[in-house]
């Protein structure tokens, strides 16, 4: 009840004339960051940051803007991905698989409404959990050592493995090169380059904004311009029905499980610090398939394949802020930028935060309930306006994907190298797409190598070099066991399911397969 109580008294902070500006403001502009490729929120984040400096706000008004733009920015990164099949952020990778076949049948209204609702479902719980459950959220989240991260990543790769492909061996070759691309750069224990081949540039690393919008973006303008003239492939795809721009409540009530099951998984995976949006969008689309999955419909367009990821990482955005506010570990890359200025602002996130600053901390969660509100509102009349960039030919949207590519790179980075980078990576996509390699473990090797590397690094010093420390826990065993079997089951009973796929496809009113 005192829970409830602090609630109240951040109502009273949050309910003023300022901060619901703030609040509303934040939330537009942070949709608006979310749907152009290669921002995200991380970034969306950090360039307002100095405007909140320059305004001259209160920490607790400089903090209701920015997390409005993070939340703002995990509902907008669905438009593109439902749109052009180009994520705006990494956590919006899943909605990709099968918002974008919902476009393409015809349905790309509802699926950005039914995107909207999950996302809101997601985003709103997961605060309730942060109102009552975080001191037990960090308590699980502790019982995680290296060990047990790097089991976790492990089983990231193994059970994504088959979402994007049936074919195990490449799946593992994509996030093979996703790891190796991730190696790139200096070696933050030794100091030593690995991979740089003499670049300076490579000193840093790959940046992951650049590979991501190369591998979908880029390949997409490829894609277009080798089909231009034939009238084949993904680039000639230039009429997609709009269809409703509501979901139904048949719809609504057959994808409640799925963003009920996800909203937990995405907390969860939200609180584990380091974890973060990606991680939970990741796995509520993994579960949601592994569990629903039955007439093999994921990624041809099933609604609760849109559902699941988005309500997976706007539950994981709230569950973020876990670690970041009770214990000062930021739990995802946006909230390490929103840690970095609440520093900045001589506040010490911490456990005794909620003692020195209830202010600051409970006006940030009322904040946070009332904008979900507003981008709930906001997001649901707007699909209307949003499924309209369907109507542009490819011909014009191409080139435009194209510019805002080249325009938001250089933007970010400053740097021409990063360009040419980019184009690089985009002749990568459009080389495995070819191939028919899943992109998604790709992506994932690159966003979680790093982490990977530093607690494998981190359990073997502990252990004094013993391997065996990664199995001896009885969470890790679990996290392995998961792992092996996930990446197994996929090879043994795969025949099997293609067989039953091709007999339903075979049968009257039995599923048919989406281009």
């Amino acid at each position: 009840m005192d829970a409830l109580a602090s609630l109240a008294d951040g109502f009273a902070v949050a309910l003023t004339f300022q901060n619901l500006f703030l609040a509303l403001v934040g939330c537009f502009l942070g949709t608006i960051i979310g749907a152009l490729p290669g921002l995200g929120p991380s970034n969306g984040v950090a360039i307002l940051i100095p405007l909140a400096f320059s305004l001259g706000l209160d920490p607790t008004a400089a903090l209701i803007l920015l997390t409005s733009v993070y939340y703002g920015a995990m509902y907008g990164g669905r438009i593109s991905s439902i749109l052009l099949n180009i994520p705006g952020d990494e956590p919006a990778l899943m909605t990709t698989l099968d918002g974008y076949p919902m476009a393409k049948q015809g349905r790309a209204g509802e699926a950005l409404a039914l995107s909207g609702v999950a996302s809101f479902v997601g985003a709103f719980f997961a605060t309730w959990g942060l109102v009552f459950l975080a001191p037990l959220l960090v308590k699980v989240a502790l019982l995680f050592g290296p060990a047990e991260y790097f089991a976790l990543f492990v089983l990231a790769f193994a059970t994504l493995g088959g979402i994007s492909s049936t074919n195990q061996a490449k799946a593992a070759l994509a996030a093979a090169l996703g790891l190796g691309i991730a190696m790139i750069g200096v070696d933050g224990q030794t100091g030593v380059p690995r991979f740089a081949f003499g670049e300076v540039h490579l000193y840093d690393g790959i940046d992951f904004l650049v590979a991501i919008v190369g591998l979908f973006a880029l390949s997409e303008v490829f894609i277009f311009l080798e089909h231009r003239g034939d009238g084949s492939g993904e680039g000639k795809d230039a009429k997609v029905g709009i269809g409703r721009i509501t979901p139904s409540w048949s719809l609504l009530r057959s994808t409640a499980p799925a963003m009920a099951r996800s909203t937990v998984l995405g907390f969860i995976a939200g609180v584990l610090p380091g974890a973060g949006a990606s991680l939970g969008s990741f796995l509520a689309y993994t579960v949601e398939k592994q569990v629903s999955d039955k007439d093999k419909t994921f990624g041809k367009g099933d609604p609760r394949g849109v559902a699941a990821p988005e309500a997976g990482n706007n539950a994981a955005a709230g569950g973020a802020l876990v670690p970041m506010l009770a214990l000062g570990v930021p739990g995802s890359g946006t909230t390490a930028v929103l840690l970095a200025m609440l520093l900045a602002l001589n506040i010490t996130p911490g456990p005794l935060l909620f003692q020195q600053n209830p202010d600051v901390v409970w006006g940030l969660i009322a904040a946070l309930f009332i904008g979900n509100f507003m981008l709930l509102a906001m997001n649901i009349p707007m699909v209307g306006l949003f499924a309209r960039v369907l109507m542009i030919p490819p011909k014009f949207l191409m080139p435009i994907v194209a510019m805002i590519s080249f325009v938001g790179i250089y933007g970010i980075s400053g740097s021409t190298f990063d360009l040419l980078v980019m184009v690089i990576f985009g002749l990568l996509g459009w080389v495995l797409r070819k191939l028919d390699v899943p992109l998604v473990p790709v992506i994932l090797g690159i966003l979680l190598g790093n982490l990977m590397e530093a607690n494998l690094r981190r359990a073997m010093t502990i252990s004094d070099g013993d391997w065996t420390v990664l199995f001896t826990s009885p969470l890790a065993i679990i996290l392995w066991t998961i792992a092996v079997v996930g990446f197994v089951l996929p090879i043994l009973v795969g025949k099997r399911i293609k067989r039953r796929m091709h007999m339903s496809e075979e049968e009257p009113g039995g599923a048919t397969t989406v281009d």
